[in-house]
């Protein structure tokens, strides 16, 4: 009888329930080697491959791309081919369903000895030392009770995990499974993209620039690609009257020219639901916890930067009077345990920076952010959001902040109330610049003001502290340079 096994979805290290499938690099019926790659997962923070488990053919995939698979669910069943390479019993596979082991832990903020089509990050932070192999971290506290090290958005982790990311061969092409991941969402046929990386690797410039000139659209001959969903294009070769009869395209006029009658949304309604994925399922779970645990109390006022010198960067300026302003009141650059009603209050300042993306919020940190000049906050800045654009940036650098900014006024919005993450404290945010009459002696001028949103969490610190906090914030922001 032949011998099978099933492979179960290991905790990819996020402490989240669940996966998304990007892109299966077998099919059923395939043979597969012991650590090939199996699949491509995209969890909350990163896509990562997934590799075999054991050698031998696939009998069962669960599910297509884009279904999502529980921790813990059957992923693949195999049959096992004795004549090739296993595992021997008791190795470690990498791969953890509960409390992983320990070992030596490592520092946050060490350096990533990894080349560059290899990420290695630790879940503590930082990257893993030259010699330290594949091996779980230790705890975080003496007591042997794991740290809350946060999510993408600042959700636990419950497993110290180790990855490892890196290009993979599949359907002949080799590309990180970011690239993949970025190839379905712009509907790109990687297939069809020329690899510009070493070894012919394909990169995210490449599907950018395949996505851009329409030159690898699904089953296109180098024509134009397909529409995206809403988007609508009407045929230049067809006369202009018969455009409105083009099959796809929409019109407020029927055939006959008369403006069209719709329903009411409560007739019918076009869209379909979606199961929220990767990031912004992660987003959801994470604003819902946050809401039920935290007190949140706003307060708002403007910073009046009339005095600023040409060239200051607002970014890099509202990034220092943090700094300051978290040395002056400490009580809201801290941590707070509702459970064992403790706080810790920090000697450096890691600023959690909000990124909007298509795909949700990230929310990663510029570490010793008190420790910079405004070159190198800028430099941080740039770093940390071109990580995040193109999803190379460690897991370890999404977690562990100690304070919060969400620069939301370079879109729209004066004030807001943004959403404190435990183990965090407070958040700022700072809206969209205005100029407004202000009486000086003698009459009134027009000064420039920023408005600024403190929100804290009531039962770490009290109001007195978060408005000397934000006092603290109003006088650097007022300072020429």
């Amino acid at each position: 009888m032949a011998n099978t096994t099933s492979f179960r979805l290991p905790d990819l290290g996020e402490g989240l329930p669940d996966a998304t499938i990007v892109e299966w690099a077998v099919k059923v019926g395939d043979t597969i080697r012991l650590d090939d790659a199996l699949v491509s997962m995209e969890t909350a923070k990163a896509v990562v491959d997934v590799p075999s488990p054991v050698s031998g053919k696939v009998l069962k995939l669960a599910g297509e791309a884009g279904d999502i698979v529980e921790t813990g669910a059957v992923l693949a069943e195999f049959e096992i081919d004795p004549s090739l390479p296993q595992r021997a019993e008791g190795q470690d596979t990498g791969h953890h369903h509960g409390p992983p082991k320990t070992a030596a832990g490592h520092g946050v903020g060490t350096q990533d000895p990894a080349p560059d089509d290899k990420v290695v990050a630790s879940s503590e932070g930082g990257a893993i030392a030259e010699g330290d192999g594949a091996q779980p971290e230790a705890k975080s506290d003496a007591g042997g009770a794991r740290a809350d090290t946060g999510t993408v958005v600042g959700a636990m982790q419950s497993s110290d995990t180790v990855h490892s990311e890196q290009a993979s061969s599949a359907g002949g092409v080799k590309a990180m499974p970011a690239v993949r991941a970025l190839a379905r969402k712009l509907k790109v046929d990687i297939a069809r993209v020329r690899g510009t990386g070493a070894d012919g690797v394909v990169t995210m410039a490449d599907v950018k620039q395949a996505a851009a000139d329409g030159s690898a659209a699904p089953g296109s001959t180098g024509s134009a690609p397909p529409p995206r969903a809403g988007e609508y294009r009407v045929s230049h070769d067809a006369p202009a009257q018969d455009a409105p009869r083009q099959a796809g395209t929409r019109t407020a006029l029927s055939a006959s020219g008369k403006p069209m009658r719709t329903q009411p949304p409560s007739v019918s309604a076009s869209g379909q639901p979606e199961p929220l994925k990767g990031v912004r399922r992660n987003m959801a779970r994470v604003m819902a916890d946050a809401h039920a645990k935290v007190v949140p109390t706003t307060l708002s006022d403007d910073a009046d930067i009339h005095a600023w010198a040409p060239g200051n960067d607002v970014t890099s300026r509202l990034i220092r009077a943090i700094c300051v302003a978290a040395r002056a009141v400490p009580a809201l650059n801290a941590w707070f345990d509702g459970d064992k009603l403790t706080r810790t209050l920090h000697p450096h300042v890691d600023i959690g920076i909000a990124v909007d993306t298509d795909d949700g919020l990230f929310v990663p940190a510029l570490r010793n952010a008190d420790m910079l000049d405004a070159r190198g906050v800028r430099e941080g800045i740039n770093r940390l959001r071109a990580q995040v654009e193109d999803r190379s940036i460690p897991g370890s650098e999404l977690s562990g902040y100690t304070i919060s900014l969400s620069n939301f006024g370079m879109f729209a919005g004066r004030y807001a109330t943004p959403v404190v993450v435990p183990p965090c404290v407070a958040i700022v945010a700072a809206g969209r610049g205005r100029h407004q009459i202000t009486p000086v002696i003698g009459g009134f001028e027009s000064h420039k003001v920023i408005p600024l949103s403190l929100t804290f969490d009531h039962r770490a610190a009290t109001g007195g502290e978060a408005a000397r906090f934000l006092k603290a914030m109003l006088d650097d922001l007022a300072l020429a340079q």
